[in-house]
């Protein structure tokens, strides 16, 4: 077992942790280069708070106390990836971001506008315009320095975080809040921080208050580095203020 404490700059709502930041921690002790794992919020992450970390049976669990946080196993995909939608409909997508018009979570670690270059990740996804990618949204993307480690490569859990967002503004998050439940994802190869990247989200469906959505991160040249894919949760945005 071992402990760790997600910190408060990496919440997604104000007081809770960022689901993909959260789903990286918990996929970590599974997560192999290359590997797939999914990892299943139970509750909202708490902040500042030790957890506990084990791992058993081929399945870690993240707990504080008595209540399992997270838990992570094996994963696999039955779709392709979200669509690369190359450099220029990204570079829209990014200037269409409807979160700087109205956002549920601004101070969101992945795609909160009222966070600062190097304090939280600014992945700013908007509308892909474009008949052929209905229902996704795209930016281009540059890590900043202060993500990048020694190497300049982003920390795994970070690279998570980077496509957990996406998924929620292509299921419209600004009209409906809603919050991670489950994610399972594939870390390629590491981003570097200082590069531009292509970051793309897409809805798969709806079934009620699950919103089923898949998110990649791409080189440039269309060189997939990451990809996930997802079940957020409609919620009642009142009990996450």
């Amino acid at each position: 077992m071992t402990t760790t404490t997600i910190a408060s700059r990496f919440n997604g709502p104000d007081r809770s942790g960022n689901g993909g930041y959260v789903a990286g921690v918990v996929a970590s002790p599974l997560a192999a280069p290359g590997a797939i794992v999914t990892s299943t919020l139970r509750v909202p992450p708490p902040l500042e708070v030790p957890l506990s970390l084990t791992v058993e049976d081929g399945r870690a669990v993240l707990a504080d106390g008595g209540t399992v946080v997270g838990e992570s196993q094996a994963g696999a995909f039955d779709v392709d990836p979200a669509p690369f939608v190359g450099e220029t409909l990204a570079r829209k997508g990014y200037e269409a971001y409807a979160g700087r018009v109205e956002h549920p979570f601004p101070h969101c670690f992945t795609c909160g506008t009222a966070r600062a270059p190097g304090d939280g990740l600014l992945v700013f996804t908007g509308p892909v315009d474009d008949a052929d990618h209905p229902d996704t949204v795209a930016a281009t993307w540059t890590p900043h320095a202060a993500f990048g480690g020694a190497d300049g490569q982003l920390a795994p859990e970070v690279t998570w975080a980077a496509i957990d967002c996406p998924g929620g503004w292509s299921a419209h998050i600004d009209a409906t809040p809603m919050v991670l439940g489950r994610m399972t994802g594939q870390v390629l190869s590491a981003p570097v921080a200082e590069r531009e990247y292509v970051v793309v989200g897409t809805l798969r469906g709806v079934d009620g208050r699950k919103h089923r959505t898949g998110t990649a991160l791409y080189e440039r040249d269309g060189t997939l580095v990451a990809r996930a894919e997802q079940t957020w949760i409609a919620i009642d945005i009142a009990a996450f203020r």
